[in-house]
């Protein structure tokens, strides 16, 4: 399934996907507070008069002969730009023009304070300035690029550069000095001193040793083993440190760094397809890149059937895993096995793929299935967007359906679904939403794209988990760190205050240890003098499910009366984990926050992770499923199974992972947390909402987000393509503007080599390869 944009369409977005361009936004500044007149006047007639005199030309001198503007940290932080957020949802709210866009957070609870706030430039362009000698392009380029300053003040923070220092100033982590956030250094920073020889990775392998695992190959003959990727020991001296999220909570290494050839080499990058492999990186700077095949050589991956090798691997190691029980169709409760999860991609009919998607799934597959002996398996559920195809009554349709959308290495593994199937699976009347601002179909994958997951998982019992997962997201390290490590986690969050926690952005540099975070969160939800949710909630319109009925609970044992309550859930696989913050879609901006269907007169309470990227317990999937076609409930997508949880007492969590930023936010920590933490509490929630259709122009610069830029432009980069990066007198936009990066930057004297990142997750990546931009 491809992203969606969770903004109305009415919202005028541009898609460039360049930064600082792309926000759409037409809004204009509100740095401004009107003067207010009790504030100057008394009661005196006489003194009245001759201070509103005097204040005038006071005012008056300053506007004609003082030019120097006030910054926006001479303000508390959390007064930056504030408006009021649009409605809770309602159509009419949602589509006015956003009149606070320029928010680096809100907070409406709060007054705006009076002055006339300028953000400090940055010496590479002013407000007003001669135009002379430049062309027509440039002066169009300046003007938009002043405009978005004014609708967008981050963009005059400093741009990083330590991402783009490569492999020649790689050092170890004991020298590694991050750009940012560090108050000892000012960005962006000099070049580091380059070093003569490259230095040469290493295999890469973060699975657990267990005897008992047996090696998976790609071929039936077993003569080619599951290749590994490969790593260099240190950082780029550089490197900038993740803004949001954390390696150290999750145990994930992040003192290795990895350029293209050792994360996609393995797989096929750099050389051609007649030798088996993608025909892509080849036109690429690759000095060095011949240590990554040095033990395996160079694959031929012109015959491999992934469903075959996946199924190979499982039955080689079938000992290890829970088994359905025949009679009752479940899984047994076994102890010693482990439960399996599936990682279910989506895709539709149409899709392009391109020699990167297909590395880039052959990947997936390799580390989460092969490399772990089986402990996950991936399925591909593609949407088949023509209703007049019958996919479920003809084999040879179906056939064709394969060979016209997919690879044939992926044949094996995929699922097909159409939204006529949908109508046959929840037939009936649903009534209508409390709002449907996109004004789709109920059963259409828009408004519904849970429902294909759902029967995915009441027709394969053999899984315990499910990671729903989309084509345009990018890993850059190994999928099976990612995922397994989010899930390890996740199993000792204990349950009190997980809702609290989960509806916030975790800044280390802000908050300090996890434990600190933890702690503050606890005093931020009891000052907040609201009670925190925990197990299944009473609400107007609630109906039980069937094992509620019948008086059973999703609660752990450790969580009764007679328990200590803080080793409550610890231990117990999260039923939901979302890779953006859980927040209350009540009065938050957020303008899909009322497409909710079915319930009572009154709405229910609402928890929503923008980004459907998530892992799924089935038992919360199953839960999800009778809601729809029992009691004709559903939300919008992004909506729906954290509210399914929030409603039955499932455990959910937000896991978070490491996101990036592409500039020097200052004051360090506490301006990221005024813009991402800017609503009730502190939290994600409510008014002042990151999720806001005014705010969230903030996650542009990001690694992680559905409208995220940053995302695509250092992924690009990474991969060895020449971008405009941002870095220019105009932003890096017009035809003023040069490229960075690419071969022939990477190959000169002075270059410090290709680039070498720590893992991260990207979203969304649109295109890579120069020639894929369509």
């Amino acid at each position: 399934m491809s992203s969606r944009s969770t903004s109305h369409a009415s919202v005028n977005r541009n898609d460039e996907p360049l930064l600082p361009f792309g926000t759409g936004y037409d809004s204009k500044p509100s740095f401004v507070r009107r003067l207010r007149p009790r504030d100057l006047l008394s009661r005196n007639v006489i003194k009245r008069v001759l201070t509103v005199a005097v204040a005038g030309l006071v005012l008056l001198s300053i506007a004609l002969y003082s030019k120097k503007p006030v910054s926006v940290y001479d303000v508390a932080t959390h007064h930056l730009g504030q408006s009021e957020s649009p409605g809770d949802g309602d159509e009419s709210e949602a589509t006015r023009e956003p009149d606070g866009a320029n928010n680096l957070g809100s907070d409406a609870s709060e007054p705006q304070d009076a002055i006339d706030v300028v953000v400090p430039g940055d010496g590479e362009e002013s407000n007003q300035g001669d135009d002379q000698g430049l062309s027509p392009e440039d002066i169009q380029a300046k003007n938009q690029y002043q405009d978005d300053l004014k609708k967008m003040p981050w963009l005059r923070f400093k741009h990083l550069d330590g991402y783009f220092h490569g492999l020649k100033t790689v050092v170890p982590k004991s020298e590694h000095v991050p750009e940012y956030p560090n108050p000892e250094v000012a960005a962006p920073v000099p070049t580091p001193p380059v070093r003569e020889e490259l230095p040469k990775p290493r295999p890469y392998s973060p699975y657990e040793p267990v005897q008992e695992v047996a090696q998976c190959f790609l071929d039936r003959n077993n003569t080619i083993p599951a290749p590994n990727i490969l790593a260099y020991d240190g950082l780029p001296k550089n490197h900038p440190e993740p803004i949001l999220g954390s390696y150290d909570i999750f145990g994930m290494r992040d003192d290795v760094c990895f350029d293209r050839f050792g994360r996609y080499g393995p797989y096929g990058l750099g050389y051609p397809k007649n030798k088996g492999g993608s025909g892509v990186g080849e036109d690429t700077e690759a000095a060095g890149n011949h240590y990554v095949w040095e033990e395996t050589g160079q694959i031929d991956y012109s015959e491999i059937d992934w469903s075959d090798a996946q199924n190979r691997c499982y039955e080689a190691n079938k000992h290890r895993f829970k088994q359905v029980d025949p009679e009752t169709e479940e899984l047994e409760n076994t102890k010693g096995k482990m439960g399996r999860i599936a990682v279910v991609i989506r895709a539709y009919t149409g899709f392009k793929w391109t020699e990167h998607a297909i590395l880039n799934f052959r990947a997936l597959i390799n580390e989460v299935s092969l490399l772990s002996g089986g402990e996950m398996q991936v399925h591909l559920l593609v949407h088949v967007r023509d209703t007049d195809i019958p996919i479920w009554s003809d084999d040879v349709t179906v056939q064709r359906l394969l060979d016209s959308n997919v690879p044939p290495e992926f044949h094996g593994i995929v699922s097909l679904w159409s939204e006529p199937q949908m109508r046959l699976y929840y037939p009936g009347k649903f009534g209508d939403a409390y709002s449907n601002p996109s004004g789709q179909d109920i059963h259409g994958v828009y408004r519904s794209g849970h429902f294909p997951l759902q029967i995915f998982a009441m027709q394969h019992p053999e899984y315990e988990h499910f990671w729903n997962w989309e084509m345009d997201m990018r890993f850059l390290g190994s999928y099976y760190e990612l995922f397994h490590r989010l899930g390890k986690w996740a199993d000792k969050q204990p349950r009190p205050q997980i809702w609290e926690r989960a509806a916030r952005y975790y800044i280390p540099s802000h908050h300090g240890s996890w434990d600190d975070f933890v702690r503050s969160t606890q005093m931020d939800t009891i000052r907040s003098n609201l009670p925190s949710a925990f197990g299944p909630l009473k609400f107007p319109g609630r109906k039980s499910l069937r094992f509620e009925a019948k008086g059973q609970s999703v609660m752990p044992a450790n969580c009764d009366v007679h328990s200590d309550r803080s080793k409550c859930g610890v231990g117990e696989p999260a039923d939901l984990i979302t890779l953006n913050p859980i927040f209350d879609t009540e009065q938050s901006g957020w303008f899909f926050g009322l497409d909710a269907t079915g319930y009572a007169s009154t709405p229910p309470p609402r928890r929503a992770s923008i980004i459907t990227a998530s892992r799924l317990s089935r038992r919360l999937l199953m839960a999800m499923h009778e809601e729809v076609w029992r009691h004709h409930h559903t939300m919008f997508p992004e909506m729906f199974p954290p509210s399914v949880a929030f409603h039955h007492g499932f455990k959910g969590t937000f896991a978070p992972h490491p996101i990036y930023l592409d500039r020097a936010w200052t004051p360090f920590g506490s301006s990221v947390d005024a813009a991402f933490n800017a609503g009730n509490d502190h939290s994600t929630s409510g008014k002042g909402s990151p999720f806001d259709i005014n705010n969230e122009h903030n996650h542009k610069g990001t690694s992680w987000y559905y409208n995220a830029e940053f995302s695509g432009l250092i992924w690009r980069r990474w991969l060895g393509y020449a971008q405009n990066d941002g870095r220019g007198k105009f932003g890096g936009h017009g035809p003023g503007e040069r490229d960075r990066g690419g071969k022939e930057e990477e190959e000169s004297k002075h270059s410090t080599g290709r680039l070498c990142l720590r893992s991260m997750l990207m979203h969304p990546i649109k295109h890579e390869h120069p020639s894929d931009r369509g």
